[in-house]
């Protein structure tokens, strides 16, 4: 009889592309989660909750970077109803969830969405394949100041989590003024949509990788393609080179907007140092009688920007449009505080996603970190949208204005964590009521109840009592700020030991046998002051 061959063990790992979270990790999620819900509900956002799956027919063709259903995504195919694939976003659900309900909801509808969405994409350092989303979106809103409330609330939230002022920046750009570039470049034809589309598709997204490219790796992709540091080549659209050309103008639209508005203020300076306008180009005079005449103030990144867009956009129609919309978000949020020291036009934004249809906003952080290898470099992007007039229209065959943004909060954690304003130590453990005599453990109890009662954190230690030594070791590896002992001698007086174990471990290190002897991290109290004790120290580390 043949031998039956054993089964091998399976591998304890994560698939790749995944990762596990725990204890303090999940708590500091759970804290942001709150915060963003907080900010989002108090601008008039309500809760949705969606199902983790939708049918690729109603996903479409926005997957990311592709638009077939068994890549981008963790798809599969169901007998009756077709390909179904894991959400890789909140804001396709959120198309087919107006389209279903539109007669039951109010117009416009705000509603926000928070949980893990799934993308089926190659993983690298920092990037996983499911990962947390908070999504807060305005359907039924066709004016771009729901757009300028968006980016409003974009900038609360993320000083509400703790990103404070001159640590980010929220950039805004226009869809439409990039379909002007394309226009003038021959890439779009407004009276057929469809046509180089693929060759769009493919030039949003080599823009939208500018930060991580570089301007040469966004001209290779403009051309014929480009081979990345593994060996993988990604098809380029193919473009003439006058073509490319007119595409890279508009790319580099954000440094001609930094180093020409800086050598403009540098100029405004000069001028009215010598009480003089006569020095400065036309453009630069009339800004100059704007400040001084009108009394509005110095003119703005934001103002020049806008100026530098519409030469770039020339006479194309949509263009102008665009640049029209920017310079009034511009105004709104001008109006309400949020100057471009906080939210500027940003050429560069385009965002990936073939759904945006005007304006596209990113969050941005500015502060710098080291990677892995030691090596400085800025943190980046951790939130970003747009507005998405067309997505319901599939559903409804009629247009449906929308618009909306995503944090993503994992990366939001970890810029926090680089900062060091969380993580900097795991969250507190329970206080550990140790066990001294098995027969005793209904009175173990007892004191976890009352502790607990009392809004204190605590647990009894339910391993194998034998060794006094492990039960604190058990507490050190919970983080446990205090351990309770009450042996057979403490039971008979009525007292019981309370250890504190963070003064117990900073005397561990650093304290000479003198201090160790006049800073006691032991305490003997009576039984029923049990709480108060343990409150009293653990209220010296809150």
């Amino acid at each position: 009889m043949a031998k039956v061959k054993k089964q091998p063990r399976p591998k304890a790992e994560t698939p790749k592309g995944f990762r596990d979270y725990f204890g303090h990790e999940v708590t500091e999620r759970q804290e942001m989660l709150r915060q963003i819900a907080e900010v989002y509900s108090r601008y008039g956002f309500d809760a949705l909750e969606t199902s983790a799956v939708e049918t690729v027919e109603a996903l479409g063709k926005f997957l990311p970077d592709v638009d077939r259903p068994n890549e981008g995504v963790f798809g599969w195919e169901e007998e009756d109803s077709g390909w179904v694939a894991l959400r890789y976003d909140m804001t396709a659900p959120l198309a087919r969830v107006y389209a279903q309900f539109r007669n039951d909801l109010p117009t416009p509808y705000r509603r926000y969405a928070m949980g893990p969405v799934w993308r089926n994409e190659k993983p690298g350092p920092g990037r996983f394949r499911q990962f947390y989303q908070c999504d807060a979106d305005t359907v039924g809103a066709p004016s771009v100041a729901a757009d300028a409330e968006i980016c409003a609330m974009l900038s609360d939230t993320l000083e509400r989590v703790g990103i404070p002022r001159g640590d980010y920046i929220v950039r805004i750009n226009n869809r439409k003024v990039l379909n002007g570039v394309m226009e003038v470049a021959g890439v779009l034809d407004p009276s057929d949509e469809s046509k180089f589309e693929e060759e769009r598709g493919i030039v949003l997204r080599a823009i939208d990788k500018l930060d991580r490219l570089g301007e040469d790796g966004v001209r290779a992709l403009l051309g014929e393609g480009r081979k990345d540091d593994s060996g993988d080549f990604t098809k380029g659209a193919g473009l003439a080179a006058e073509q490319a050309v007119k595409i890279m103008r508009f790319v580099g639209a954000k440094e001609k907007i930094s180093s020409a508005y800086a050598d403009f203020m540098l100029r405004l300076e000069d001028a009215r140092a010598a009480n003089s306008s006569d020095d400065l180009e036309p453009e630069a005079q009339n800004l100059l009688h704007l400040v001084d005449d009108c009394d509005v103030g110095e003119p703005s990144w934001n103002d020049y920007a806008v100026s530098v867009l519409r030469e770039i956009v020339e006479t194309s129609e949509i263009g102008s449009e665009g640049v029209d919309e920017l310079e009034e978000i511009a105004n709104l949020l001008d109006a309400q505080g949020y100057g471009s020291d906080r939210i500027i036009i940003d050429p560069s934004v385009v965002r990936g996603l073939g759904y945006y249809t005007g304006p596209v906003y990113e969050a941005e952080l500015t502060f710098e970190i080291f990677d892995e290898k030691g090596r400085k470099r800025q943190f980046g992007s951790v939130a970003g949208g747009g507005r998405y007039d067309d997505l319901v229209k599939r559903f409804t065959g009629q247009v449906v204005p929308a618009t909306g943004v995503s944090i993503g909060v994992d990366r939001l954690l970890a810029a926090l964590r680089a900062k060091g304003r969380i993580g900097q130590e795991s969250a507190r453990g329970p206080v550990v009521v140790t066990v001294m005599d098995k027969a005793r453990m209904a009175d173990y109890q007892l004191m976890v109840r009352e502790l607990r009662e009392a809004g204190i954190r605590a647990e009894v230690y339910l391993g194998n009592p034998k060794n006094f030594g492990n039960q604190l070791k058990y507490a050190d590896k919970r983080n446990s700020p205090v351990a309770v002992i009450e042996g057979g001698d403490e039971a008979e007086r009525g007292v019981i030991q309370i250890k504190d174990l963070i003064l117990g471990a900073k005397l561990a290190e650093e304290a000479t046998l003198e201090e160790w002897k006049d800073r006691p991290s032991q305490y003997e109290v009576p039984r029923g002051e049990l709480v108060a004790k343990v409150r009293e120290i653990m209220d010296l580390y809150s």
